[in-house]
């Protein structure tokens, strides 16, 4: 707001207020010491434009941002630990330790013999990227194979800023009351291991409510994941009556997300040198993140759409390609519109 206030311009404003037949010019007593005031006072305007930026939840930086949500009910979401699948030989002890890479992890639960559920020491999104052998931290008689196999519930980092901005203007827009379908929003991707959520009623009948959700890492979710929020939500045995986040007499059901297989046919021209064993490892990297970016938008959209342009201008980015044409969906020249709960996953892919 006071970018147009300068240095230069305090200055002159401030000599030409005084007499001209005192001595103005650089160097004098007059200039110099108007010379530091007008230093001041444009840093002055800096610190009132920065107090004027932070009062808005618009421009606000993260620290005053979360005490503008604050008064809305709002805190970012905290960071929270991966949890994953251990396959071992033997049961193990609860509360033994293992490693892989830089990661270490936890025995936290039993599920059957010989598989538990580990938890990551460490927080956040990291937690979910190892798979593979495990080392264990203290000696465990007769333990000969440890294996992390599966993300059960996925760890998340803190909200990020723009994040908690959008919920913030977005907690204007909707009002959450008592069940309402902006309630259940609210409510269940507050849970870890949430990436969205839709919500239907009546799905079954007067009362009930059906609630389909994509994890965090917007896949298609564990069922330990679903166990989990059925029992936050409306805990089976006991569903309808207000024992989890559901009000009474809602009757609450959860579901993860549908995988709808794409295969994928086209007829490539590659430049010279080239041929579909160099590209491929960059056409299925490319196709991944197209659904991958479909996937994030699933929750907001009625029902998500692989269209076959999207797919032929991102490949055509890629080197060794020169052009590409005739591209097919499950064998159709034509967009595939997925069903409402599903997100779509790479299947096979010809060139």
């Amino acid at each position: 707001m006071y970018e147009e206030i300068t240095y230069e311009d305090l200055l002159q404003q401030k000599l030409d207020q005084i007499d001209a037949d005192i001595d103005k010019r650089e160097g004098s007593i007059v200039y110099n010491a108007l010379a530091g005031n007008s230093v001041e006072a444009q840093l002055l305007y800096i610190a009132l434009d920065s107090i004027l930026n932070e009062t808005f939840a618009e421009t606000a930086t993260r620290e005053n941002l979360i005490k503008r949500a604050a008064e809305r009910g709002l805190t970012p979401e905290p960071a929270t630990r991966a949890r994953l699948k251990g396959i071992f030989n033997i049961d193990v002890p609860i509360g033994s330790r293992f490693s892989l890479d830089d990661m270490n992890y936890e025995v936290i639960e039993r599920i059957s013999q010989g598989e538990f559920v580990l938890e990551c020491e460490t927080f956040g999104n990291e937690g979910n990227l190892y798979l593979g052998p495990l080392v264990p931290i203290d000696y465990i008689d007769g333990l000969t194979s440890a294996e992390l196999t599966e993300v059960l519930i996925p760890g998340e980092d803190e909200e990020e800023t723009e994040a908690l901005r959008r919920r913030y203007f977005n907690s204007f827009n909707s009002q959450a009351f008592g069940g309402n379908r902006q309630d259940y929003k609210d409510k269940v991707n507050s849970l870890q291991g949430v990436g969205g959520v839709k919500v239907y009623r009546a799905w079954n009948g007067g009362g009930t409510v059906k609630l389909v959700v994509i994890n965090s890492l917007f896949q298609k979710p564990s069922q330990t994941l679903i166990d989990t929020l059925q029992k936050t939500i409306d805990p089976i045995g006991e569903q309808g009556e207000g024992v989890g986040l559901a009000p009474m007499d809602h009757v609450v059901t959860v579901f993860g997300v549908d995988e709808s297989t794409i295969n994928i046919a086209s007829n490539i021209t590659y430049q010279d040198g080239w041929s579909w064993p160099e590209v491929e490892p960059y056409v299925l990297e490319t196709i991944d993140s197209y659904f991958a970016s479909l996937n994030e938008t699933w929750a907001e959209q009625d029902a998500l759409v692989v269209r076959i342009s999207q797919i032929e201008t991102r490949l055509l980015n890629i080197p060794g390609i020169i052009d590409i044409a005739d591209t097919t969906l499950n064998g159709e020249q034509e967009n595939i519109v997925l069903h409402p709960d599903a997100i779509p996953i790479r299947g096979v892919v010809n060139g």
